[in-house]
């Protein structure tokens, strides 16, 4: 069994839409009464990207949501770290289930956690609200016990083995590379040399923290979603790549220089304790490899180079902080 991926973006849902239940998969029904005790009898949304998500009623009146996507080894890891999480009470879903095998699919489901709304803007205020979110998840995650979800999601995986700058990814690399611009590579390179030139020791931390994923309600967080996307690296990587990417709804680009600096200023002041100078070095760094990825991605598709032309304008004071000779 395989599942359908849209590819419009680099892991951005490719929309909600309207679907009946005599429209779910064949096996779905059936894994919803041998895992949650009773049949789905209303499709509340369905939203397919990297992962299937469906949103369902249960015939007993309960609202869940069920995620399905390839196995890739991944699944088991992140959804333990997400029930941790819902149990020291950070807002997120709690998983209801295991994750299942089906076919080829990873399948759990979990709470419905509906409402809220997304906090638009990349200025620094706004940019502070989404570090102190940040610092609380990472500060929660240390006492957090997974076997590591890896590979990382292939946006943070700039620490691949495989041959070549970028990670293989079939569906982009059999597109005509020379579309990409050479100063893209040239960044890319960079900031990768930089990044794997750390021996920082890896931690657990959320790799895809972007407006999209989170949703909040009378100035406070109601909810992070998307926790497919965990990934193991060095803990000042994933602030990094946080800072500059918090803002980012489709189509995703690159927040200000100064947006960046107060998100990693608010949230070194909220774990207690300042960067070091390698720290810091590769937090900007990081927070310019998610860019680059995301301009390859518009090059190869033809997409408007919204992250292509903030890479332009930014990279070279990022590169600088970065120390990325």
């Amino acid at each position: 069994m395989s599942l359908s991926v849209p590819v419009s973006s680099h892991r951005r849902p490719s929309g909600t839409v309207v679907t009946v239940v005599d429209d779910l998969p064949d096996w779905l029904p059936s894994w919803c009464v041998d895992q949650l005790g009773d049949e789905p009898v209303d499709v509340l949304f369905e939203a397919r990207s990297i992962s299937a998500v469906f949103g369902l009623r249960l015939a007993d009146g309960r609202d869940v949501v069920v995620k399905a996507r390839e196995d890739d080894g991944r699944a088991a890891s992140c959804v333990a770290a997400q029930a941790q999480l819902a149990e020291r009470g950070f807002p997120c879903a709690r998983p209801l289930t295991p994750v299942t095998g089906v076919g080829a699919l990873a399948v759990h489901a979990e709470e419905s956690l509906p409402g809220g709304s997304m906090l638009p803007g990349s200025s620094p205020d706004v940019a502070r609200r989404y570090a102190a979110v940040f610092a609380r998840l990472m500060a929660l995650l240390v006492d957090v016990s997974v076997a590591p979800p890896l590979p990382s999601p292939r946006w943070a995986r700039w620490d691949h083995t495989d041959p070549g700058l970028w990670p293989a990814i079939d569906f982009l690399d059999s597109r005509d590379q020379s579309v990409v611009p050479s100063f893209v590579v040239s960044m890319a390179e960079r900031v990768r040399k930089r990044l794997l030139a750390t021996d920082l020791p890896c931690v657990l931390g959320h790799a895809d923290f972007e407006a999209q994923n989170l949703r909040w309600q009378d100035g406070e967080v109601l909810a992070v979603h998307d926790w497919d996307s965990l990934a193991r690296q060095p803990e000042a990587a994933l602030v990094g790549a946080a800072s500059g990417a918090f803002a980012n709804v489709p189509p995703p680009s690159l927040v200000p220089v100064e947006s960046s600096a107060a998100f990693l200023e608010v949230y070194q002041e909220q774990r207690g304790r300042e960067f070091t100078a390698e720290e810091l070095e590769i937090a900007w760094a990081a927070s310019l490899w998610t860019a680059v990825h995301n301009a390859r991605w518009e090059a190869l598709h033809g997409d408007a180079p919204v992250s292509l032309e903030a890479v332009r304008d930014q990279a070279d004071e990022r590169l600088r902080l970065a120390n990325a000779t």
